[in-house]
């Protein structure tokens, strides 16, 4: 029995191998010398813990770069479960539940670990060594935008005081100048836009403006308006959804308003954000009304989206995970 089975896998290697131009002895030969695999090899971890540079002596800096760097590294598997849920033709609700579910089980990482940034540094030093990180910003986490971009349509993204001067008509470009955090790193009383926001718009406006067209009508929120009426009104699907914008949209900027109040908050006024954006104004949720799924809510549920903020602001602790 053994013996056929082995038949059997060289048979299917045969087959495997036959259009590559070599036989099969010479990828036998190949895996003969091929050194062992290890761990630290397999995920390259010596480059992986080489790669915190601080720019200043202070110890917490450290803190803030990992923090960051493994905020990114939880981005790219949302990112991963989104364009398998864009590139699925298959509209299989359980596939549709379980990628969904992924990005919950991510969010939900980066939002408990958030008081690593909250508790996690002393305020003196961070007041310090930030000065040296002019003008980077989380605000410039392309990553974050993508995230935006798979989710919903454009005309979803758009500023919530103009939303209703745009729909899917508009040309891509026209809605991408419009977007919400773009106000976030400009300066409303003279329109000029930071730095900050220009180096951004610099690197990645072309990729983000060919990602937009590329998932224009197959966003993931195109895909369930597509469903069945059945699926659709699966109740772990919307229930999934919704966990879904409440996370993006709602907890997770609440977690940067709580890290800002600790940071950057003074009696009176407060202190500017590295980038220069204008975080007491593009931070709270309420603020921006940004939803993935605007069809799953009513309209007193839009109306009052994130309205915790001003909770959490006084009762930090009572944030919802």
């Amino acid at each position: 029995m053994k013996d056929e089975r082995i038949e059997s896998q060289i048979n299917k290697l045969e087959e495997k191998f036959k259009n590559s131009g070599q036989d099969l002895s010479s990828y036998l030969d190949g895996l003969l010398y091929q050194r062992y695999l290890t761990y630290w090899d397999y995920i390259h971890l010596d480059t992986l813990l080489s790669i915190q540079v601080p720019r200043t002596y202070f110890p917490d800096e450290e803190i803030f770069i990992m923090y960051h760097q493994i905020t990114e590294l939880y981005f790219k598997l949302i990112l991963h479960e989104q364009k398998q849920l864009v590139d699925d033709k298959s509209q299989d609700l359980d596939f549709f539940v379980e990628r969904v579910n992924r990005v919950n089980s991510y969010y939900k990482a980066l939002i408990s670990s958030f008081s690593i940034m909250i508790k996690g540094m002393e305020r003196e030093q961070f007041l310090r060594y930030r000065m040296a990180l002019l003008p980077a910003s989380g605000f410039q986490s392309v990553q974050y935008r993508m995230i935006e971009l798979y989710a919903t349509p454009l005309e979803n993204l758009v500023h919530f005081s103009e939303r209703e001067r745009f729909s899917e008509k508009n040309s891509i470009e026209d809605l991408y100048e419009n977007i919400y955090w773009k106000k976030g790193a400009t300066d409303l009383s003279t329109g000029e836009k930071t730095l900050t926001l220009k180096q951004f718009e610099y690197r990645y406006t072309p990729r983000l403006i060919r990602i937009a067209n590329e998932v224009k009508g197959i966003t993931i929120y195109h895909k369930y308006l597509e469903l069945s009426k059945t699926h659709k009104n699966h109740e772990q699907l919307k229930t999934a959804l919704k966990t879904l914008d409440y996370n993006a949209n709602i907890n997770w900027p609440l977690m940067h308003m709580g890290s800002a109040y600790r940071y950057l908050a003074k009696e009176n006024d407060a202190v500017e954000a590295t980038g220069g954006t204008n975080w007491r104004d593009y931070l709270p949720p309420s603020f921006q009304k940004i939803i993935f799924f605007p069809t799953l809510y009513s309209e007193k549920e839009i109306e009052t989206w994130g309205k915790q903020w001003v909770d959490h602001i006084f009762n930090p602790d009572k944030i919802e995970e």
